[in-house]
């Protein structure tokens, strides 16, 4: 309603300055809903820090839970024809390795055609491609009549899940080979017969039968062989050339036939489970850093507004709930019979901030002599203790869609949403009060006017009646 500049002109009063001052008035029982919505919206924010705070150290606490952390080895070889992979279970040692065959898959090929899209099969409407693995596991596809190019049969073969993958080869300027490759190595996933009924055609081009190579259509370019290896002088043979748990809880990936025996070194690698348990650390300190700042308090003058500079959660039942919950859990769930608190693992509490401190040196002799210990303190029974996995579920119960920031966030929400409406309640009331002043202000303003004008006029009537009497 500010700045209405005509109201006033009729009359010569200053209506529309008092107009401006009483809208002023009107709308200062604003004020506190805005101070309000203000502060609400603010919390509503701060649980939306705290949240993904928390989240983020969940992230980092997750990863101790994998028990295999605390006993993971780390493995080298002496020769590039193997490497090896750990899960973590391997006892450290060093193992003798001999490949004296890498694993092969078999390959079939066809003879040659200038035309890879020109049918070879005959016009009848369907016929059948029947293949049979050593092991005597049949698989079958149907191909149309204008499936029976050297192109249709990759194509169709490839889309089709029968243990062999199709392709073309150029031989020459002007020839192509239709090429069948065994889809796993080994011999017990070589093709043992592949046969067509309902097409002979088909059936003199791509036919085979293993029994009987001489008369097949297919020919037999690479035989399938299975991998041929020792560890510590014992035979192994396997269909693949990765191979698990020949010794346990590690994977040997063979590459090259070895010039005599190699050696496999396992050795223990704390660095994974130190690395999990400094990041642990830093996350919980950067959460300890959040509600720090969500809950500050810095004194004011009296008198003076303190809200612009206290943290949105400063009190806040809610976060002091957390903060109970993970001052008790690093201090009692322990789930190791030797270590029982995380500072007899070099893990400390600042009792100034809460913040954890870690003695790296303490760490790595720990993890060194008893990761066990390490593990179970962390992980315990993976249910119901251990720092980790308690800490996990108190987490994820926060965090779920009943959990208590779920709740409070509703609750805040709620309350904006009461506030918008008592806002725009307000705000209506205000415009109608005004709206009414306006027009009161006007009829005044016009009454005023025609009064000053009468005035004018009888005063200028008596004027003129003076002289003409004089």
């Amino acid at each position: 309603m500010t700045g209405i500049s005509t109201l006033g002109v009729g009359s010569g009063l200053g209506l529309s300055t008092i107009l401006d001052k009483l809208t002023a008035a009107e709308k200062q029982s604003l004020a506190p809903i805005s101070k309000q919505q203000s502060a609400a919206t603010a919390k509503l924010s701060a649980y939306g820090t705290l949240k993904t705070a928390i989240q983020t150290f969940q992230t980092a606490n997750n990863k101790l839970n994998d028990a295999a952390l605390y006993t993971s080895t780390t493995t080298a070889s002496s020769s590039s024809a193997f490497s090896a992979d750990s899960n973590g279970n391997a006892l450290a040692g060093k193992y003798t390795i001999s490949v004296q065959k890498l694993a092969q898959s078999q390959t079939l090929t066809s003879e040659t055609k200038t035309d890879i899209k020109a049918a070879i099969g005959s016009d009848a409407a369907s016929r059948t491609l029947k293949f049979v693995n050593a092991e005597g596991k049949e698989k079958s596809i149907t191909l149309t009549k204008d499936q029976t190019s050297l192109s249709a049969i990759r194509d169709t073969i490839n889309k089709s899940d029968v243990g062999v993958t199709a392709s073309l080869i150029k031989v020459s300027a002007t020839e192509y080979r239709l090429s069948l490759t065994s889809s796993a190595s080994g011999t017990a996933n070589a093709v043992k017969s592949l046969s067509v009924t309902g097409d002979d055609t088909l059936q003199d081009f791509i036919g085979f039968d293993a029994s009987d190579v001489a008369s097949s259509g297919m020919a037999q370019s690479v035989e399938a062989q299975n991998a041929k290896l020792t560890v510590n002088n014992v035979a192994i043979e396997s269909s693949s050339n990765v191979i698990a748990d020949a010794v346990e809880g590690i994977t040997l990936k063979l590459n090259d036939e070895t010039s005599g025996n190699q050696t496999l070194t396992v050795s223990s690698d704390t660095n994974k489970a130190k690395t999990a348990i400094t990041d642990w650390v830093n996350a919980y300190n950067s959460l300890q850093d959040t509600m720090a700042s969500l809950t500050k308090y810095t004194p004011v003058d009296a008198g003076k507004d303190p809200d612009g500079k206290n943290g949105a959660l400063l009190g806040d039942g809610t976060l002091r709930n957390i903060q109970v919950q993970l001052k008790s859990i690093l201090a009692n769930s322990s789930g190791s019979g030797v270590y029982k608190t995380l500072s007899q693992a070099g893990i400390t509490t600042d009792p100034t901030n809460g913040q954890l401190k870690l003695d790296a040196t303490k760490l790595t002799t720990s993890l060194q002599v008893k990761p066990e210990a390490i593990r179970d303190m962390f992980v315990g029974d993976g249910k119901k203790t251990g720092v980790s996995t308690v800490l996990n579920t108190t987490f994820t119960t926060f965090l779920s869609s009943k959990g208590v920031l779920q709740g409070a966030t509703d609750s805040i929400s709620k309350k904006l949403n009461t506030l918008t409406d008592q806002y725009n309640t307000a705000s209506k009331r205000i415009d109608d009060t005004i709206a009414r002043y306006k027009k009161q202000f006007t009829n005044l303003d016009k009454m005023v006017s025609v009064l000053n004008n009468t005035s004018n006029y009888l005063t200028e009537q008596f004027s003129n009646s003076t002289k003409t009497n004089k």
